[in-house]
């Protein structure tokens, strides 16, 4: 009898090139529309399949692992990876892999732009214009707040915090960062950032950005507590994952002035919205769209894919995330 060919489940749309890719090596099963795949329509497809290339909206846990007994690999198409039960995944022998790195500019650029909407109120004036309401210039209309030379705050000094840091140096602003683990002297000088303690860097940044990943540590890390000890002049950017923020909270410090503005990309219940929060002026709001550049996605899916072949071949994927399981599997554990 013939051996059993690998089977490959796709649960987005994906570059055609990237499709070919893995078409070559395996029998591919992809999700060809632009939203989520069913639930019910990923728990019927997974009995049979050997890989897993998964979207950041699907969850992969108990109930999708127990239906999936030959799966050996979930590469998800994504840096973070809070949608999938990683500890799960490891108990039963499957691989996860994700796609840090090709997204950092992205998604540092799209925080950059929230920064600077939210500081100069860019999307109320786009409205008031394509509503007919401009009538005339004047001193005081749409005052916003200078970027230039103030103070930002960037918790999380990874790969997209510090790429922030270089934007931000381009307008003269003092940068501090909080992060857990201090960087070394020679990579704090080559950005221009000194560490300090959250609170304190809460305290005096004008702008505060986030770039933590999703974590029992990191959830609700910005909560009524911490907005209470930010400016209220300061606004608050998140690209990094909602839950990170205290929805609720954030509502209620942009309603009472605790905060003068804020920019997110990301939901705490994505895609539903903090009741109240889709009224505030004083809000940007985007559909999580931070890595969302042609370039940038089709990297994201060439690495995804790349990382799901490797691991189908038996080698070592370019970015595993509990690699436990390979040295398991080469008997070293």
């Amino acid at each position: 009898m013939a051996p059993r060919g690998k089977k490959v489940l796709v649960t987005g749309n994906l570059p055609k090139a990237v499709l070919a890719d893995l078409e070559r090596e395996a029998e591919v099963t992809f999700h060809p529309e632009d939203r989520p795949m069913g639930r019910d329509e990923l728990l019927g497809l997974v009995g049979d399949i050997d890989g897993l290339l998964a979207m950041i909206t699907d969850h992969i846990d108990e109930e999708l692992l127990d239906r999936a007994p030959l799966l050996r690999v979930v590469s998800n198409m994504a840096v973070g990876y809070n949608n999938i039960d990683v500890a799960a995944a490891t108990r039963r022998g499957v691989l996860v892999t994700n796609t840090p790195g090709v997204l950092t500019e992205a998604t540092a650029d799209l925080a950059f732009a929230l920064l600077l909407a939210a500081a100069r109120r860019v999307v109320e004036g786009d409205r008031m214009v394509r509503q007919g309401r401009f009538r005339f210039w004047a001193p005081f209309l749409f005052l916003g707040t200078e970027v230039s030379g103030r103070t930002l705050g960037i918790v999380g000094m990874g790969r997209i915090g510090r790429a922030v840091a270089k934007r931000a140096a381009g307008f003269a602003m003092e940068i501090l960062y909080y992060n857990r683990h201090r960087l070394d002297r020679e990579t704090e000088e080559h950005y221009g950032a000194r560490f300090c303690p959250l609170e304190d860097l809460l305290a005096r940044a004008d702008f505060v950005s986030l770039h933590v990943p999703l974590s029992d540590e990191t959830r609700h890390l910005i909560d009524a507590k911490a907005l209470a000890l930010m400016k209220p002049t300061a606004f608050l950017i998140n690209t990094s994952r909602g839950p990170v923020v205290d929805e609720k909270a954030l509502v209620s410090a942009l309603r009472r002035g605790v905060i003068a503005g804020a920019g997110l990309d990301v939901y705490e219940d994505e895609p539903r919205l903090a009741p109240g929060l889709a009224e505030l002026e004083n809000v940007v709001l985007l559909p999580h769209v931070g890595s969302a550049t042609t370039e940038t996605r089709t990297k994201m899916a060439r690495l995804a894919a790349r990382n799901l072949l490797a691991a189908l071949r038996g080698e070592t994927p370019p970015h595993p995330v509990n690699p436990e399981v390979l040295a398991k599997r080469s008997g070293k554990l």
